[in-house]
């Protein structure tokens, strides 16, 4: 999973980067710090790996990864250019979704670009861009289906007035996302590359003094915002997940119980992004290495078989499955099949979160 850390200059989005990957990316109060995106792979936290793992003193843990990328700050015009705007689009257009990180508190010692803080009109102001790119982007694809349209080939007529009708969407300022589409209509979007299809969770970037609080104004503001566009919303200080940054593991875990945080930013973006997304993962465990698997919600247990091995799936003959909790319970899993809790599953069994799976095939 690749997220794009994405908003205007200097609402904190390189310092969230810095603290949620750990990779020391520049950060100044002055816009386009970053220019070219910073990238950094983080482990996905998962409590379930370790006491699997002890489970069956394996050697190695493998957890899934997310790929986090800090892209440089959007301004005004970027999809004409301004800001090197266009080589910044470029950057969203290969992430699988957007982290919107959006400034909700005013501070005098860290300029704003358009000289206050307005949460909703910052909000607007990266969209209406967004939008700007993909309406040119639909608008040249259009052309293209028009003129290859004149050779008499009737398959053109429903590409072309779906980039109609897109572009009209895109024209009354609405994010692709939003609009009504068949499966296959979706697909072909999908392969145009727009950027507003893309989902998206807006990360509410609060001050210190307002952890702990009710929500501000602002957050109220773009909450409401995020639940009409029905994307993600997350509440983080990206100063003080730099600050935890910094600690060791005791340290950290005395500090946020002092800050009376139940879960870190980092926590908090993992489990946004796999729900907006629509992502779970399953487990395999043994002595050699426990390890989690992330597929899509919905997969059947041959496509998720494939995760591991294309061989596994070709050859898919069963699945024994086990919840991970019912298997730490019973102590292994010769335990767990003699109290008959280990079941049977075929072709057709659509994985769940938490299963831990034993693939039986042949080849």
């Amino acid at each position: 999973m690749k997220l794009g850390i994405v908003g205007l200059p200097n609402v904190g989005k390189s310092t969230l980067f810095n603290a949620i990957t750990k990779a020391g990316a520049e950060c100044a109060n002055y816009p386009f710090c970053t220019i070219e995106p910073n990238v950094g792979v983080v482990p996905v936290p998962d409590e379930r790996l370790y006491k699997l793992a002890a489970l069956y003193n394996s050697k190695q843990i493998t957890r899934t990864a997310i790929e986090f990328v800090d892209i440089a700050g959007l301004v005004k015009g970027a999809s004409r250019g301004e800001g090197l705007g266009n080589k910044f689009l470029s950057h969203i257009r290969e992430v699988d979704a957007i982290v919107h990180v959006v400034r909700c508190f005013d501070d005098g010692n860290v300029s704003h670009v358009d000289g206050g803080t307005d949460a909703v009109r910052d909000v607007e102001t990266i969209n209406l861009e967004l939008i700007f790119a993909d309406a040119e982007t639909v608008s040249k694809r259009l052309d293209r289906a028009r003129t290859q349209s004149k050779s008499g080939d009737k398959k053109y007529a429903a590409e072309i007035e779906f980039l109609e009708r897109a572009r009209r969407f895109l024209d009354e300022g609405k994010p692709a996302r939003a609009m009504p589409m068949s499966a296959n209509e979706r697909e072909y979007a999908s392969s145009l590359f727009l950027l507003t299809l893309k989902p998206v969770i807006y990360a509410a970037n609060i001050s210190e003094n307002d952890i702990g609080a009710p929500p501000n104004a602002e957050v109220l503001r773009v909450t409401e915002y995020a639940e009409k566009e029905r994307c993600g919303v997350i509440v983080v200080c990206a100063k003080l997940e730099d600050e935890l940054n910094g600690l060791d593991e005791s340290d950290r875990a005395v500090f946020m119980r002092e800050m009376k945080l139940t879960e870190s930013g980092l926590d908090k973006l993992i489990t946004a992004a796999y729900g907006l997304l629509g992502l779970i993962s399953y487990l395999t465990a043994g002595e050699k290495e426990t390890r989690a698997w992330t597929i899509e919600r919905g997969t059947k247990a041959p496509a998720a078989a494939g995760k591991i091995h294309t061989d596994f799936e070709k050859g898919f003959i069963r699945a024994e499955v086990v919840d991970w909790r019912i298997l730490v319970e019973c102590g292994s899993f010769a335990a767990a099949k003699e109290k008959g809790k280990v079941r049977s599953e075929g072709k057709d069994y659509i994985v769940n979160d938490g299963d831990v799976i034993l693939f039986r095939f042949n080849v």
